[in-house]
């Protein structure tokens, strides 16, 4: 039989994640002359995810169009290490995979094409595993991470687990790192956020070399801490799992030149090199592309290279202490580069997650007794040193 005639959009976003749901929020709210086409394989947008953010990581205006996708604030936040304890007074924010899929869904109505599995990508249609054909002038790729031999990267690994539990666990704010743990698998840490008086998500994160992920050993891992926080778990409400791309080196040229679409999110190199967070990122991106006067496969590619190199080459020194972290610490020895930087003041730490650190924090996180041996730390200076094939950006 024939197949189906193609349907017909100005742009379609292939993948229904972060990167992509807030483009598609984007270009609902300021070019609503357009069709805009969201395909998502499973069967809500978003998958099973929290994306969490420093009030500071954005401005004014990206806040204000993200509030309708918060569902948590908190006035502060707290770090634990061997070392020492800290309270930050940052504001903290998270969005849930259900408001998010709640909002977009409800924004794109029929648009929004779940459970749409994708077979094809070109620059002027997508085709679907079911036959269909949806024919774009603009099509973006928003897939998550591909494999990239031009980038040299390190894994932030996490499960994490939202549980009911049988008593208050008496939290006002998250804690985003206790690394008073056992260091398992490079820098570990559990993270734990309070939504209610009893209900808690709890992430086990590991720093690793390696992208493999036990997921059983990590289960068994949150509910060890979580007994010996003195909490006990009456229920698991949902299971959400992450494995995050770390920068360390590359070759971001190369990178974009092995690329055939037009490519947004993790899959586009858009996120904080440290701590493998895009949705500062995307948000921005997703205000610049409904900013195009003229959408297209080409413009839309075009911006999103250029805003990819960009912060790839103004991030060099992320890179840098991640290759102290991954190449010059030991892996049992990891935690000690954090509880290091975690002494250092408030605003130079909201400037670091937010991506605008200065030449005197650069110069301020570096000065003092070294967290990692001299003579490891000289080794991995230049990003040649792990990845001799690339050029230094």
């Amino acid at each position: 039989m024939p197949p189906p005639p193609a349907a017909r959009a100005d742009v379609v976003l292939v993948g229904g994640g972060l990167a992509n749901g807030l483009i598609a929020l984007r270009l609902r709210a300021l070019r609503s002359d357009l069709r805009v086409v969201i395909l998502e394989a499973g069967e809500t947008l978003g998958g099973r995810h929290t994306w969490s953010h420093f009030a500071t990581d954005v401005g004014e205006a990206v806040g204000a169009w993200l509030a309708p996708l918060i569902v948590h604030r908190w006035d502060g936040y707290e770090v634990r290490f061997p070392g020492h304890r800290r309270g930050l007074t940052t504001p903290y924010l998270a969005i849930s995979s259900d408001r998010f899929h709640a909002v977009v869904s409800a924004a794109m109505g029929e648009d929004c094409w779940a459970g749409s599995a994708v077979e094809a990508v070109a620059g002027d249609r997508v085709t679907l595993a079911d036959g269909r054909v949806i024919a774009a002038d603009c099509v973006i790729d928003g897939r998550g991470p591909a494999p990239s031999p031009a980038l040299a990267l390190g894994w932030q690994k996490f499960v994490g687990l939202e549980v009911e539990l049988t008593a208050p666990h008496g939290l006002t704010r998250p804690i985003v790192m206790d690394a008073t743990v056992d260091q398992l698998d490079g820098y570990r840490f559990l993270y734990s956020l309070p939504l209610s008086p009893t209900r808690l998500l709890i992430e086990d994160t590991r720093y690793s070399d390696g992208e493999a992920l036990d997921r059983a050993a990590l289960r068994a891992d949150i509910e060890a801490y979580a007994r010996g926080q003195g909490w006990m778990i009456a229920s698991v409400v949902r299971e959400e799992i992450g494995v995050l791309p770390i920068a360390l080196a590359g070759d971001i040229d190369a990178h974009w030149r092995a690329a055939d679409t037009a490519r947004v999110g993790l899959r586009a190199a858009l996120f904080h090199p440290v701590t493998g967070y895009s949705l500062p990122d995307a948000a921005r991106l997703a205000d610049e592309i409904a900013a195009l006067p003229v959408l297209t496969t080409a413009t839309a590619r075009a911006c999103v290279e250029a805003r990819s190199k960009q912060r790839w080459r103004e991030r060099s020194y992320y890179r840098l202490l991640n290759r102290m972290l991954f190449r010059a610490a030991r892996p049992d020895q990891r935690f000690r580069v954090l509880e290091r930087f975690y002494r250092l003041p408030q605003g130079l730490v909201e400037r670091f997650y937010a991506g605008r650190i200065t030449l005197a924090d650069k110069a301020r996180i570096l000065i003092g007794k070294p967290p990692v041996p001299i003579s490891a730390a000289l080794a991995v200076l230049s990003e040649q040193s792990v990845f001799p094939g690339g050029v230094q950006t």
